[in-house]
């Protein structure tokens, strides 16, 4: 795997000398795409042959074999597929609970997940890649010439997983990732916070379905990702539906309608209601005209009405600004800006309390729906041409082993500059050990049965010897991209192994959030079992240790001292199967001190056998 160089501030060369190489920013949404060039010049971002510079991220697989993207043509039929990027890197195991809520047929099976099409099973890295060529031909159209490189902005939330298939989906495309950037990064780029003095700055996206808060650092030309947070159950969309739910109510109360409507009446409500929403963001109140199931009648909602049931949302949104600047250490007071991105926060009720909360005006002169896509561009630009730029995204979750016990040992900590490569040693537990099975987990949680396994290998060819002889250091190293490798090798052989880590399935952003809040939340139950299982663990080493000394020199005891540290034995070993850790600790100490006169007389004899002969 080629892997991006990343040079000091201002120290970037210029790799490719020609003008004619052009690399493009893609915005790939969920419900809507964006693909943006620049070229020395302000970011521009595309429009299609008819004008249009948002394209939905849509794809229509027509009966004749034919694939249409973006703005579909509905007098023809075929299957559309949308929302794909919600299964990117997910597994068939992952859908089990919602493919029953989804427009399309999720086939069932191992690994990927897979659409049914007709009599096809497509891949979502296999449609994506069709939104990514319908992209990639735009720009080619308006450009004038052929574009193979791009960099794709990805939700800070994204695993390795997810990422990886975004990768996969472009070279399906034809296209070469320069790189994938975090898309509140992207943002702050086209801002120009780069080009700015030293500050922190809080990108606000809120978007159709999730709402996401990324805290960033402009220091010396490093952009760093202090922390990230958000949800993907806040979103405009949820202001379309209490929008919704007010005209439903006027609906009944003047038709005297209590039934179920069909959900095609439900997305007629829905889409007067966003038009609404729309209105209100410019004047006080509004009439709407609605005709459902052959009743007309005209709906009405004020500005104060809509912010009324908008307001629980909006506070959600800085509760949650308020944690991620928790995890980055800061107040409100250290932020230096705010920027907002997405349709969403068009809403005034969102710009007023952003600038309450964070008392100051919010960065808005760029229109959200494109900032991503040319922070992207940007970026493309600066890869291609030369930059003083150096963008360090963090780590959404820790990345650790698994050791005896089923403890994790993290190697690399949530919120970590990425790329990063972070090295630890293990040895053996057992003697005469000769390989080491290496699993490699995710997540904030003390005990791996609370975290997400990422991959399993093992290391072979340790050389016999005893055990805690034996040394392997273990190296974890996550690029530009965020995708990571392991690597493990043994000192004395030069014995080594390594797995790059691309599961077939990955984490939702909501998964990850939960596991994050879990982990604050279980710290405590989850630190008590930790330790458990340490003092379980040190325990077995000492039966170990005492079974092998009793096997060799048990001779040497007299009879009354091995019934007493057989007894001791016996209860350590009937210890370690309750969950009492100081009951642990003090049958392991019992089996020490019964053991103390008989490791004395065993050191004395060895000493005495190697001084033999010798004179001292």
């Amino acid at each position: 795997m080629t892997l991006l160089q990343i040079h000091e501030p201002g120290q970037t060369p210029n790799p490719h000398e020609s003008d004619d190489d052009i690399a493009i920013g893609i915005d790939l949404g969920t419900t809507n795409s964006l693909v943006a060039v620049s070229d020395g010049q302000k970011p521009q971002v595309i429009a299609d042959d008819n004008g249009n510079k948002i394209h939905p991220s849509v794809v229509q697989y027509l009966a004749a074999g034919k694939v249409v993207t973006g703005y579909i043509d509905n007098t023809e039929e075929g299957q559309i597929i949308s929302s794909i990027k919600r299964l990117m890197g997910r597994g068939s195991e992952d859908l089990k609970k919602t493919s029953n809520t989804l427009p399309f047929e999720v086939v069932q099976g191992e690994g990927m997940v897979r659409i049914r099409v007709g009599e096809k099973e497509l891949t979502p890295v296999e449609i994506s890649a069709e939104i990514l060529k319908s992209l990639k031909k735009i720009a080619r159209n308006a450009l004038g010439k052929d574009v193979s490189k791009a960099v794709i902005t990805v939700p800070a939330y994204f695993d390795d997983s997810a990422r990886a298939a975004t990768k996969d989906a472009a070279k399906l495309a034809g296209l070469q990732v320069l790189r994938l950037i975090n898309e509140p990064t992207a943002a702050a780029l086209a801002y120009g916070l780069d080009k700015q003095a030293e500050g922190t700055y809080a990108i606000y996206d809120l978007g159709g379905g999730t709402f996401d808060i990324t805290v960033l650092k402009m220091e010396k030309g490093v952009f760093q990702v202090l922390s990230t947070g958000g949800s993907t159950a806040i979103g405009g969309d949820d202001f379309d539906r209490e929008i919704a739910e007010i005209f439903l109510w006027q609906y009944k109360a003047k038709t005297d309608k209590a039934t179920e409507l069909k959900p095609e009446e439900l997305r007629k409500i829905l889409k007067v209601a966003r038009t609404a929403k729309e209105h209100l963001s410019d004047d006080s109140d509004g009439k709407f005209n609605i005709e459902i199931e052959g009743d007309k009648f005209e709906a009405q909602i004020s500005k104060s009405e809509f912010e009324r049931v908008a307001m629980p949302y909006a506070d959600a949104t800085i509760e949650l600004c308020k944690l991620a600047l928790d995890d980055a250490g800061l107040t409100r007071k250290d932020i230096d800006g705010v920027v907002l991105v997405g349709g969403s926060t068009r809403v005034p009720l969102i710009r007023e309390k952003i600038g309450e909360y964070f008392g100051k005006t919010p960065l808005a002169d760029i229109n959200p729906d494109e900032v991503v896509a040319c922070g992207a561009a940007l970026q493309a630009e600066g890869l291609t041409k030369g930059s003083d730029n150096l963008l360090l995204d963090v780590l959404p979750l820790s990345l650790g082993i698994e050791t005896m016990g089923g403890i994790v040992e993290k190697i690399i900590h949530r919120n970590t500059p990425i790329p990063v490569a972070k090295a630890q040693e293990f040895t053996t537990y057992k003697d005469n050990q000769t390989g080491m099975p290496i699993h490699v987990v995710q997540g904030e949680r003390e005990m791996v049965s609370q975290n997400r396994s990422l991959a399993k290998f093992e290391l072979k060819g340790i050389p016999p010897m005893v055990a805690g002889a034996a040394r392997v250091k273990v190296t974890f190293t996550v690029d530009a991209d965020g995708l990571l490798t392991v690597s493990a090798k043994e000192e004395f052989t030069g014995e080594e192994q390594q797995v790059e880590v691309k599961p077939s399935y990955g984490l939702t952003d909501e998964e990850i959030k939960e596991m994050l809040y879990a982990s604050m939340a279980n710290a405590k139950v989850d630190m008590e079992q930790r330790l458990l299982a340490e003092a379980k663990v040190e325990a077995e080493g000492t039966i170990e240790s005492v079974k092998a000394a009793l096997e060799k020199d048990g001779d040497m005891l007299a009879i009354d001292e091995k019934e007493k540290i057989d007894n001791a034995l016996k209860a350590l070993l009937e210890s370690i199967k309750g969950d009492n850790r100081e009951a642990v600790n003090d049958a392991r100490d019992a089996l020490e001190k019964a053991t103390e006169k008989f490791a004395g007389q065993r050191m004395d004899m060895y000493i005495g056998e190697a001084l033999k002969g010798k004179e001292v």
